[in-house]
């Protein structure tokens, strides 16, 4: 059984400048970012590399469409390099060009897992959510099938893994809120999933503590309290990362991805849109083995019985991020047998991950009761 998989060699620097010079950026590289990352951090150190930023290519979550412009684009500069600076788009991408020789979207979902990597890839992330530093998995929305799907291969694993704290102190609180749930949710269902391990558990724990006492502190002296914490958070999403790419994420991610799709709800958004929903209709099938184990630390965490934790937990979470019912979304009742059927059709990866088997029927019932 494998315990944990980390294949990047991790760096932790104060300042981009520390990084800049220990990597020698230079010509052979192509820094993939966003301007309003790079211009502040990285503008005023004259390197000789190629640029390219994403919001160029449309806005929000990636999408084959968009992807695809960009590896053309990737393809002209040569580079040998590839640095993603920036949230999960960004690394996404990132992670796509390094495993692409000219083809298109389209060719590299048929032809994993077996990939190639063509270029060094080095990420560092600009959010405290996705983990996907230390991950082998791209999500893209497939316009032509209507929902996200991953990307997966050992080729698409990062070389290097670099955590620089600064990069997060211009993070607007809406997508700190956003994207440090998603860490939550990938720390409690790799906990869950039937791949976890004492190692990749030693990492989830620890991250949902240090996230949920970040939360604590923000929901008691308010948003600017975040500040101070940014490099703990950022640590947490590492972990968290860590965790779910041995032992995966489940049923919370993959009912999010058609919400995400058809609606264009950020995904750390729609994973707490589908969170408790899930966790309580694992709770109605079973009851003990380690789902016990997470409500009692839970409520440890939160000062409250195992009873109400999931009660107690939407209330702080909902001090950093409301949640929404799925109407408010746009969703309509016609919407939730297809979700209910694409989640099955398509996740399948993600389902298997599931603290117990969800079919389709169950499904339906959580995108019901979260309607």
């Amino acid at each position: 059984m494998t315990e944990i998989i980390f294949k990047p060699t991790l760096h932790s620097f104060d300042t981009c400048k520390a990084f800049a010079s220990e990597f020698q950026l230079g010509e052979g590289d192509l820094i993939l970012t966003n301007a309003y990352i790079y211009e502040p951090y990285f503008g005023q150190m004259g390197l000789k590399v190629h640029t390219i930023y994403q919001e160029k290519y449309g806005s929000g979550e990636p999408t084959d469409v968009m992807v695809d412009a960009i590896l053309a684009d990737a393809a002209k500069t040569g580079c040998k390099r590839i640095i993603a600076i920036g949230g999960g788009t960004v690394i996404d991408i990132a992670k796509v060009l390094a495993v692409s020789d000219g083809e298109g979207v389209d060719a590299l979902y048929d032809a994993a897992p077996d990939l190639t990597k063509h270029r060094e890839l080095v990420i560092i992330p600009t959010t405290c959510g996705t983990g996907s530093e230390v991950t082998n998995i791209a999500i893209m929305a497939r316009t032509r099938l209507g929902t996200k799907l991953g990307l997966v291969g050992p080729a698409m694993y990062a070389d290097h893994a670099v955590l620089i704290p600064e990069l997060l102190e211009g993070l607007p609180f809406g997508v700190f809120a956003t994207s440090s749930i998603d860490a939550l949710v990938h720390a409690v269902e790799s906990s869950l999933s039937p791949k976890a391990t004492p190692y990749t558990k030693l990492f989830g724990y620890k991250a949902i503590e240090m996230i949920i006492r970040g939360y604590q502190t923000i929901a008691k002296e308010g948003k600017e309290a975040r500040l101070p914490l940014l490099k703990d958070f950022l640590i947490a999403s590492n972990y968290a990362g860590l965790a779910f790419g041995t032992a995966g994420c489940a049923a919370v991610h993959a009912t999010s991805y058609p919400l995400g799709g058809k609606y264009h709800v950020a995904h750390g958004e729609s994973n707490y849109a589908m969170f408790t929903g899930v966790l309580k209709n694992y709770m109605e099938l079973k009851s003990d083995g380690e789902i016990a184990v997470m409500n009692a630390y839970l409520a440890g965490l939160l000062g409250c019985g195992v009873d109400v934790v999931y009660d107690k937990l939407e209330e702080l979470l909902n001090q950093i991020l409301p949640k929404k019912p799925l109407r408010d979304y746009g969703v309509t009742e016609a919407d939730l047998p297809e979700f209910a059927h694409s989640v099955i059709v398509s996740q399948g990866r993600l389902m298997a991950n599931n603290f117990v088997p969800l079919d389709e029927e169950r499904v339906l019932k959580i995108y019901k009761e979260l309607y």
